[in-house]
């Protein structure tokens, strides 16, 4: 093992020793000793991943089970999508919930430890326990950001679904035999029927899914994100998706190899991530608080990641392997510099509850009040999440549209008629999401006249210079991830799958270019040098405001000056228009509740509540759960209390097992 390999393994298991001291010293000693263990954790693991790059890191034997030993080898896949995530990460750890609750940090110490061994073992049993490890910390954070019983409802819905995903990658693992390490996989799949190797894919989808939030199991991320705080939704977002995310692609792309059915199974996919997006951005626009809002922002954002592994997928199933390399360097690309807005949003928003009180969005004037720091790091990471250059969104988007736009070289209809529909949803999902972005910032942060916001100021407090700085750090992160582009994607080619040759054309000079500069091009870096000469605009402006004074008028509100900040945006009336229009997916609800002073004429108290019905919950998950509860019902007798029953059940049991060892061979 060479220096730098052996230098990025250390650092990857102090990283681990560190989070697990944070885990002890929050359950035994609390205080700030555990967050700042975390954030060295974060700190190690970014090394760790610097020393592993370009290629990876070479694998170590960390435990020998029998015949089996563990090993941890994260390769440059996994390197490239951790890296930016643990900037966020680093800055969550140290602010950690917003009460400082008991419990947070051993959560978040769980989530980081299951999401490091979801990038770097090799087989499927110690896999899948990092990866229960990981969804048990997340719900561990959240539930120690709020304590009530909606917030245990949420965490309960969370953890089932997840717990489907479970189910499934068990499943899928089983289905491959004895032989347990990865590097089987791919053989083994080769060798089965058109509808098991199908189906074994459909697996992985389901499992890898349900924590990227992929339908129908977005409908979690709401209720889990909003019980908890920015710090729980920074982590959640960025190293725990970018895990998961690095888990389906490696597993569809990797071990599935390339059969005749692939087109269908990537047209599977390319379905599923495109309604992903579109439904998710939807529900997005519609929220009225912070964390709600991004959650389904993450899951809009999975689910157009999701279609950039579809279109790899049909790619490769039409013998384009530099097309199919593109897609996936793309989505990983969009995942990346996601995590990086995301989490300077989540951190925003916490910042935000601080001045305000609450995580409502609603128009406070925080920005009069607020360091700049804030507004500038907020508007870096909206403008990346509404894919406006020159930030990071912008590059993957535009990246993903130039690679659905060569549908044109494959020979099969079917597949071109899927990229150009896929290629439609994503351009619905970008406007929808450029509208849900400038919600977040002029709502949540701009503001209505002084006198109503001071109001609101009631609560305000001064933001530390912690949250000030992190803020700033990772807003500043998200244009910089999109300017340095030019100079380290051609490092890229060892995550490149199939093609490695195909970052190195992804570059022409400053230019970004999706493997030709004839086909298309773009320079954030240029963008840079010549966005500034807009100025120009604002400064003339300014300069006739000498000659032609501007004249202040407050807001039409029927001639009522006491009303006047009544007319402000809200939540609710900034996309009310899009409630209508799609009035056939939000199904929305209003409930209106009047309490009446003495005679049913004088109102007291007049309260007004809305809200839109879940697609998923009462088609798919309400039965499930209905049918769960009668199955129940209809057992409760096994539970009799009987000793000679509970040892007949275990003889059963055992029989059982017995008859399938003797009986069922695995392949």
């Amino acid at each position: 093992m060479n220096l730098p390999d052996a230098m990025g393994l250390a650092a990857f298991v102090l990283a681990a020793l560190a989070w697990v001291l944070a885990l002890l010293a929050d359950l035994f000693l609390g205080s700030a000793l555990p967050r700042g263990l975390l954030a060295l954790g974060c700190a190690l693991a970014a090394l760790g991943a610097l020393w592993g790059l370009p290629s990876g890191v070479v694998g170590q034997k960390l435990l020998v089970l029998g015949d089996a030993p563990v090993v941890f080898q994260p390769d440059a896949a996994a390197l490239w999508l951790m890296l930016p995530a643990l900037l966020p990460a680093f800055f969550a750890s140290l602010l950690g919930s917003t009460a400082h609750a008991r419990g947070w940090a051993a959560g978040a110490a769980l989530s980081l430890l299951g999401a490091l061994g979801v990038y770097g073992l090799q087989d499927g049993a110690s896999f899948l326990i990092a990866w229960e490890v990981m969804g048990f910390g997340g719900a561990l954070m959240l539930l120690a950001d709020h304590r009530s019983v909606q917030a245990g409802h949420d965490n309960l819905f969370m953890l089932a679904l997840l717990e489907v995903g479970g189910v499934a990658l068990l499943l899928a693992v089983l289905m491959l035999g004895q032989s347990l390490a990865f590097g089987t996989y791919a053989l083994q799949w080769t060798g089965w029927s058109v509808a098991s190797a199908f189906f074994l894919g459909l697996l992985w989808l389901v499992g890898f899914g349900a924590k990227l939030g992929l339908l129908p199991f977005y409908e979690w991320y709401p209720g889990a994100y909003g019980s908890g705080s920015g710090a729980s939704g920074a982590l959640m977002s960025g190293v725990v998706m970018n895990a998961a995310y690095f888990a389906l692609g490696r597993a569809l792309l990797q071990w599935m190899g390339d059969p005749p059915w692939l087109a269908s199974f990537g047209v599977v996919v390319l379905i599923v991530g495109t309604f992903t997006a579109i439904l998710a951005i939807l529900y997005a626009f519609q929220q009225s608080d912070w964390r709600r809002l991004l959650a389904f922002s993450s899951s809009e954002n999975a689910g157009v990641a999701v279609t950039a592994l579809g279109a790899a997928l049909v790619f490769r199933a039409g013998g384009e392997d530099m097309l199919s390399a593109l897609a996936w360097t793309v989505g990983m690309l969009h995942l990346m510099g996601h995590s990086l807005a995301k989490g300077t949003l989540f951190l925003s928003a916490d910042a935000a509850a601080a001045l305000q009180g609450s995580h409502h969005l609603r128009q406070s004037a925080i920005l009069r009040h607020a360091p700049l720091t804030l507004g500038l790091g907020a508007v870096f990471g909206a403008m990346s999440l509404a894919a406006m250059p020159p930030t990071a969104g912008f590059v993957s988007e535009w990246y993903l549209f130039q690679s659905l736009f060569h549908d044109f070289t494959l020979k099969t209809d079917g597949s071109r008629i899927a990229l150009a529909l896929a290629g439609a949803g994503m351009a619905l999902t970008a406007a929808i999401a450029l509208a849900t972005m400038v919600k977040v910032f002029g709502v949540g942060l701009l503001g209505q006249n002084e006198a109503h916001a001071a109001h609101h100021r009631k609560h305000q407090t001064t933001l530390s210079p912690l949250q000030r700085w992190s803020v700033l750090v990772t807003g500043l992160a998200v244009p910089a991830f999109a300017m340095s582009l030019v100079f380290w994607l051609p490092e890229m080619s060892a995550s490149a799958w199939p093609a490695t040759q195909t970052p190195g054309q992804m570059t022409h000079g400053w230019l970004l270019v999706p493997l030709s500069a004839g086909f298309a091009f773009i320079s954030p870096a240029m963008l840079v040098i010549v966005v500034p000469l807009l100025a120009l605009i604002p400064l003339t402006l300014v300069w006739a405001r000498r000659r032609h004074p501007v004249r202040r008028a407050p807001l039409w509100c029927g001639g009522e000056d006491y009303a006047a900040h009544a007319g402000a945006t809200t939540a609710l009336s900034f996309s009310n228009a899009l409630r209508v229009f799609y009035n056939f997916v939000y199904r929305p609800r209003n409930a209106v509740a009047r309490q009446f002073e003495g005679k049913p004429y004088f109102l007291k108290e007049l309260q007004f509540d809305y809200s839109q019905a879940p697609i998923f919950g009462p088609l798919l998950f309400t039965p499930s759960i209905h049918a769960l509860q009668w199955l129940a019902r209809r057992l409760r007798f096994l539970q009799n209390g009987l000793m000679n029953a509970y040892l007949a059940y275990i003889g059963i049991l055992l029989i059982v097992i017995f008859g399938l060892v003797l009986v069922w061979q695995p392949g």
